[in-house]
C-alpha cells in the first residue's frame, strides 16, 4: 500500500507547488511592462549592463539606460566579449567606444589587450602606450603592456614594465615578480642539490 500511495503523494505535492506558485506570482496582466524574474533574466541584464541592481531587473531606471550613442554601452559590450574570449568582436566595440569618447582611457587599454590576445602586437602596443600616456601612474596599464610584451617575446621590456607596475602597487605585477624570484631561487638551488647527490 505504501508503494501505491508514494506516487500519489508526490503528484499531490507537485500539484500543490504549481498552484501555490501560480497564485502567488504576479500575472503578466497586472504589469505587462515587467519582464519575468528568473536567473536567465538576471544574468542577461547584468551581462549587458552591470549597473543594474537585483531589484531593478527590468532596467527601467534612468541610471541603467544605455544607448548605442553612449561610449559606456560599447565599452561594456567590448568588456563582455573580451571576458568570454571573443577578442575580435571586443576590438570593434572598444573602437566604437573610443570614437564616441576619445578621452576614455580604459577603452584604449582594453582594445590593446584584446589585440595582444589576438597576436596583433603592432596594433596592441601603440594603444597600450596611449593609455599609459593618458594615465602614466596606472600600474594596471603598465602590467598589461608588460604581459603583451611578454607574449611578443620581448622579455626585457616586459620585465621593466612589471617592475614599474609593482612600484605603483599593482598586485598582479608584484605577484608575478615574486613568482619569478621564487623560480630563480629554485633554479639556483637545484645544481647544488645535484652536486651533493654525486
Amino acid at each position: 500500500m505504501k508503494l501505491k500511495s508514494f506516487p500519489a503523494t508526490i503528484s499531490i505535492c507537485l500539484l500543490a507547488l504549481v498552484l501555490v506558485s501560480f497564485f502567488s506570482a504576479p500575472t503578466a496582466a497586472e504589469n505587462p511592462d515587467k519582464k519575468p524574474l528568473n536567473l536567465k533574466t538576471l544574468f542577461a541584464a547584468n551581462a549587458s549592463n552591470p549597473r543594474i541592481k537585483p531589484g531593478d531587473i527590468d532596467g527601467d531606471s534612468d541610471e541603467s539606460k544605455a544607448t548605442p550613442q553612449d561610449a559606456g554601452y560599447w565599452f561594456d559590450k567590448g568588456a563582455l566579449c573580451a571576458t568570454y574570449g571573443n577578442d575580435r568582436a571586443a576590438v570593434k566595440y572598444f573602437q566604437k567606444a573610443i570614437a564616441l569618447d576619445p578621452s576614455r582611457t580604459g577603452a584604449y587599454f582594453e582594445q590593446g589587450i584584446s589585440y595582444g590576445q589576438l597576436g596583433h602586437f603592432d596594433r596592441a602596443i601603440p594603444l597600450l602606450n596611449k593609455a599609459i600616456e593618458m594615465e602614466p601612474q596606472n600600474g594596471l596599464y603598465l602590467y598589461g603592456r608588460g604581459r603583451v610584451l611578454l607574449l611578443n617575446g620581448k622579455e626585457d621590456l616586459a620585465m621593466a614594465d612589471f617592475i614599474k607596475a609593482a612600484e605603483y602597487e599593482d598586485e598582479d605585477a608584484q605577484m608575478y615578480l615574486e613568482h619569478i624570484a621564487q623560480l630563480k631561487k629554485m633554479a639556483t638551488q637545484r645544481p647544488r642539490q645535484n652536486k651533493s647527490q654525486r
